[in-house]
């Protein structure tokens, strides 16, 4: 009975946060949003073309980070929903500071994407800027943060409380079927620190992820450290991925694109995983 008791309140929680995001994207009058597909600026994306039709525009950045999967579906989406979008290209990968992969690459990632945002929204009349950071990615390490700060750009999901897992509920019950997608960061992501970030090697993580997607898994990564690809599977693929023959799959996939090692993970896939090597003074920063 407690749990039943519980779950009104919960909704009427995230009611009321969405409430908030609503008066708070109205209060604006018009924002470009930074948009990537996925479930967060989706949403907020289309929340504040529900709030405020013409008056917002969508942002989606093309670059040889974003796998062209994630691109046609997030063109798809906006689509779909009538909403007015904008391609742009970014160039970060011609950065020298982005290329050497450090632990402030998405610092310049984002920096890029921003700027760029920031001559678009001169030319088309917008001064506002959003982007879907939720209430979960302040406990983060997420160096993109502190570009965001530094170009004042908006978070009104953080803003209103919203969690990843309330963003979800949300759009489910918006009847956005993007509401379930796995989280897709840039495929710089899946480049070992250090290791310098090119179109060749961005093409390979692509190529091994579309590998492992024909061979029927939902949740991964395929992480680059060179000659070695390091497969991450979600836990509840894993005895599928554990068969001798898909083993032998998954091997001859990878290798056939450039790998010449390839190690299944034995903790599985979780989000973020590359940062595990960075110094706890570099992860106590978080945004900032």
């Amino acid at each position: 009975m407690a749990q039943t008791a519980q779950e009104p309140i919960a909704a009427s929680e995230t009611a009321e946060k969405l409430h908030a995001l609503e008066e708070r994207l109205q209060a604006l009058g018009s924002v470009m949003v930074a948009y990537s597909g996925g479930v967060d600026s989706a949403f907020l994306a289309a929340t504040a073309h529900r709030v405020l039709g013409e008056r917002m525009t969508a942002v989606l950045a093309d670059s040889p980070s974003l796998a062209r999967r994630d691109l046609e579906q997030a063109m798809a989406f906006a689509h779909t929903l009538g909403m007015p979008l904008r391609v742009i290209s970014t160039d970060e990968l011609d950065r020298p500071e982005y290329q050497r992969n450090d632990a402030n690459r998405c610092f310049h990632c984002k920096t890029e994407l921003f700027v760029a945002m920031e001559a678009l929204g001169r030319e088309l009349g917008f001064r506002n800027i959003a982007y879907g950071m939720n209430a979960d990615d302040k406990r983060d390490f997420r160096p993109g943060q502190r570009a965001a700060e530094e170009h004042s750009v908006l978070a009104p999901l953080a803003e209103a409380g919203l969690t990843k897992l309330e963003v979800r509920s949300l759009a489910k019950a918006a009847g956005y079927t993007l509401w379930d997608r796995p989280a897709a960061p840039c495929l710089s992501s899946r480049v070992e620190y250090g290791r310098p970030v090119t179109r060749e090697v961005l093409e390979q993580v692509e190529r091994g992820e579309e590998a492992m997607r024909s061979l029927g898994f939902h949740e991964f990564r395929v992480r680059h450290h060179g000659p070695l690809a390091r497969v991450e599977i979600a836990r509840s693929e894993m005895p599928r991925a554990l068969d001798m023959a898909m083993l032998d799959r998954i091997t001859a996939e990878l290798r056939a694109i450039g790998f010449q090692y390839v190690a299944l993970d034995a903790a599985g896939f979780r989000s973020g995983s590359m940062n595990a090597i960075l110094p706890v003074d570099v992860l106590l920063r978080r945004g900032a």
